[in-house]
């Protein structure tokens, strides 16, 4: 197959696709409420998982293809042996500018050097809560003390555009969003609050707990006298997803950039400017997060027929959809989970 530049990945709503997120894995060391059903999910055999030598295959064929940034996902990337191995093929990749991360931080302190040494880029990491039992109990039994660490070894290995994320929930963390944008703010870091979607069926969704944007940005708002919030472009730290960013102003500005993110799936609609597709572990194609179609590109890279991977990748953007079918009282999500796909 020629080596030269390819049509662009263009949709049938003209949204032009330069952004792929890669689950390296299913498997996860966490059992966030939000992401993983309380009973589990199936775990495929390891065979059936792309390797690292297919993975970066297939993300140089979506670079011919116009795609000109990767975000590594799960499950928990970072229990993927050998990891860094994979950034580092995926540098070498000509065209690709950007290569991300997503993680829940647990190994982070010991991974944040060789990731940044291999050619990572930006790091997201989740952090719900800063109060350990609450932050135990959203995750499964997560370790917030070996998270904080991994931020501030991450922040010492050199990662500027460090981003934590926290989906936001009435009646669990509500009280703590200002607190998670001070902590993040004193540290030049930027906070981001994720509403709650319908994953799996709904089963992992709470109707009614979902915090709604307009309410994030009210409760920022709130925490400061005259405070006001005011749209922002994001600065060099925006990157290429999904969230919408804004600054705190106060009436004595300090000059200080009190700037956070919101992704709002289930209020504020970004569909209209979608510029993702989700690659699986097992080499799945999902063209959305909110639903199930996908199409198979490991059997053609398996036989060797590039021509055909390329052809099932146009297939799968030519039938991506409008958008999602979500709804605040948990229907309209897809049957996979969030563990499953990459948040």
């Amino acid at each position: 197959m020629s080596a030269e530049p390819a049509p662009p990945l263009i949709d049938p709503q003209l949204r032009r696709i330069d952004t792929l997120r890669v689950s390296v894995t299913d498997r996860c060391n966490y059992r966030c409420t939000y992401c993983m059903p309380a009973g589990g999910v199936p775990h495929g055999a390891r065979a059936e998982s792309l390797t690292f030598e297919e993975t970066a295959a297939l993300v140089g064929l979506f670079v011919r293809l116009g795609i000109r940034r990767v975000r590594l996902t799960g499950g928990e990337p970072t229990v993927r042996r050998d990891l860094t191995g994979l950034v580092r093929r995926l540098r070498a990749i000509g065209g690709l500018e950007e290569i991300a991360l997503s993680t829940n931080g647990h190994l982070l302190s010991e991974l944040a050097v060789p990731l940044r040494e291999a050619g990572l880029d930006r790091l997201n990491v989740s952090l719900d809560s800063l109060r350990p039992e609450a932050f135990a109990r959203i995750t499964g039994g997560g370790d917030l003390a070996r998270v904080l660490d991994g931020l501030e070894a991450a922040a010492r290995a050199g990662f500027s555009a460090i981003k934590v994320n926290a989906v936001a929930i009435e009646g669990f963390n509500d009280v703590e969003l200002v607190d998670l944008c001070r902590f993040a703010w004193s540290r030049g870091w930027i906070p981001r609050f994720i509403e709650e979607m319908p994953m799996a069926g709904g089963q992992t969704y709470l109707p009614g707990r979902c915090l709604p944007a307009a309410t994030i940005r009210a409760l920022i708002a709130g925490s400061e006298p005259g405070g006001r919030v005011i749209a922002d472009d994001g600065g060099t730290d925006r990157g290429a997803g999904p969230a919408r960013y804004f600054r705190l102003v106060r009436p004595d500005d300090d000059g200080a950039v009190r700037r956070f993110g919101i992704i709002s799936p289930m209020t504020e609609h970004f569909c209209d400017s979608c510029n993702r597709l989700r690659l699986s572990t097992v080499g799945a194609l999902h063209a959305c997060l909110g639903h199930d179609d996908a199409v198979d590109l490991r059997a053609p890279l398996r036989a060797g027929d590039l021509a055909a991977v390329e052809r099932a990748v146009r297939a799968g953007v030519s039938a991506k959809r409008p958008g999602h079918t979500f709804q605040l009282v948990g229907l309209g999500g897809p049957r996979k989970a969030m563990v499953q796909i990459g948040g």
